[in-house]
């Protein structure tokens, strides 16, 4: 269906928008996730909180999860190439008001993941300057030029962003596998098995360290939010999804291996607990000397700018699907006519960070403790639950869900999806994600290290029902008061069949 002719934004050509192939979109992914940090943050965060050392087996544990909804996914993404992602395959599978539900949930989850992120560079970087110059620099002055910095590389051309990334991926895996080297090599214990064993895995409070594993893995999924700028969108999104999730997956399993061996099994717990953040640091420099210390340092402040960049051209492509299809103001939906890049969804979104740091930073609390913890927390929450709905969005579309009879679904192109690919995946999936998303609600208090009656327990998880039932609502509203706009919902996505190529389907939907 083709999206009403007043709602059509500016759609830049072919040529100019699709220039990212699998490499570049793997940046992207991977740059989310942020693996420096979640070396020097994540592993050490769980360690410390839970005391579980069986942290590998987890880490590969949930990237099987992953895999799982990743044949779904990919599947979808050979059929619905937009930006949209999570809002356009919840459109078409599920409707178009739990569409727009899952666009108001996408919003708030990836805002507050690429804010929260902020806090944390800007406080990292703070520290980072005063203790090497003397000078004190407020955490939100830093925050405020890194933004500008964001949000000048997400309003030009997307390779731009890539080439960046790729420097700072590069530079990412060869600080943290020096560090894991040099652990294998001094462990004072020797190398152990038992980190990779399932008595370790479960040898602790279970529920909460999953959560804290699974939130290492943000980010991995926003591959479909690219797919209008691939060149060849059936094909790159899939593979650089799968690429992706086992990269990721396999490489927190072995720095987690090594760091706990590097710090020995009955030790890592409590050396987390200690250190924090520094235990890579403290363990980096024993093991390959104090130069490890610094540098590790500095580059653990670009794996925040990849981070903060990965997600700023996330959200800025949610906010130019919903323009395009007239859920939000239609301006947000047009592409620069020179870079073919979301700049209006970038300079959206750059406002939206100055003005929640800037309150933050006026009411005077910590951004490491309140900015970072409390909205990556609140995002992670509204991620798993995307991903859940995906998964039931995925079954329903090719059993004929809404975008079936539309001319998707199963009676378009199914047929050369496998059984395992279109039901039994993102069935398990989906199984494995509700488990994951309830114990993220049971356990979220201890995430933000807050008291069981701290009302911040229940709070921030009202924030995802909130935005679920706005969109909700809204979805509603627009089915009643402009049926146009309600009939174009998640079409602006080019839904393909299986004789129809990812170029011609954009232009079919753009017409």
């Amino acid at each position: 269906m083709a999206v009403p002719s007043q709602q059509a934004a500016e759609v830049p050509p072919a040529a100019q928008r699709r220039r990212i192939g699998v490499p570049g979109l793997v940046f992207f992914v991977v740059a989310a996730s942020a693996p420096l940090t979640v070396a020097a943050g994540g592993i050490p965060q769980s360690l410390g909180v839970t005391g579980v050392i069986g942290l590998p087996l987890l880490y590969l544990l949930i990237t099987a999860v992953l895999a799982l909804f990743s044949a779904g996914y990919a599947a979808m993404s050979r059929r619905i190439t937009g930006a949209g992602a999570f809002y356009a395959y919840a459109a078409q599978g599920l409707g178009r008001v739990p569409g727009v539900g899952t666009a108001f949930v996408a919003l708030l989850s990836y805002n507050a993941m690429q804010i929260g992120i902020a806090g944390l560079f800007g406080a990292v970087a703070s520290d980072f300057v005063e203790a090497r110059t003397g000078a004190e620099i407020p955490w939100w002055v830093l925050v405020f030029g890194c933004a500008a910095l964001v949000g000048f590389l997400g309003y030009r051309r997307v390779d731009l962003s890539a080439r960046v990334l790729a420097v700072l991926l590069a530079v990412e895996f060869a600080t943290v596998l020096v560090f894991d080297i040099g652990q294998f090599a001094h462990a004072p214990h020797g190398v152990s098995a038992e980190p990779l064993t399932w008595s370790a895995a479960v040898h602790g409070p279970l529920g909460l360290t999953l959560c804290f594993v699974f939130a290492a893995f943000m980010g991995f999924e926003s591959a479909a939010l690219y797919s209008e700028e691939c060149r060849d969108p059936r094909r790159t999104v899939a593979r650089a999804t799968y690429l992706a999730v086992a990269l990721i997956g396999g490489f927190y399993a072995f720095t987690a291996w090594a760091m706990i061996v590097g710090a020995g099994t009955g030790e890592a717990g409590a050396m987390a607990g200690k250190y924090g953040a520094d235990m890579m640091f403290v363990l980096g420099e024993h093991a390959t000397g104090p130069a490890f210390s610094d540098i590790a340092q500095f580059f653990f402040l670009t794996s925040l700018l990849a981070a903060l960049l990965s997600f700023h051209n996330a959200v800025a492509r949610y906010i130019r699907s919903l323009g395009r299809e007239a859920v939000l103001p239609v301006f947000l939906g047009a592409a620069h006519p020179r870079h073919g890049s979301p700049h209006r969804g970038s300079l959206v979104q750059t406002a939206l960070t100055f003005a929640v740091v800037g309150a933050f930073a006026l009411a005077g609390r910590d951004p490491v403790a309140d900015l970072f913890t409390w909205l990556t927390n609140l995002g992670a929450l509204g991620v798993i639950l995307l991903l859940l709905v995906t998964s039931a969005a995925v079954v329903r579309f090719f059993a004929g869900g809404p975008g079936a009879r539309g001319g998707a679904g199963a009676g378009a192109g199914a047929g050369d999806e496998s059984v395992w690919n279109r039901l039994l995946a993102p069935l398990a999936a989906g199984i494995a994600l509700a488990v994951i998303f309830s114990l993220g609600l049971t356990n979220f208090g201890a995430q933000l290290g807050v008291a069981p009656g701290n009302p911040l327990r229940w709070i921030f998880p009202g924030l995802v029902l909130v935005a679920a039932v706005l969109g909700l609502a809204w979805g509603v509203w627009l089915r009643a008061a402009r049926p146009a706009t309600y009939r174009g919902i998640g079409t602006a996505a080019a839904v393909e069949d299986d004789t129809v190529e990812g170029t011609e389907g954009d232009a079919r939907a753009a017409a």
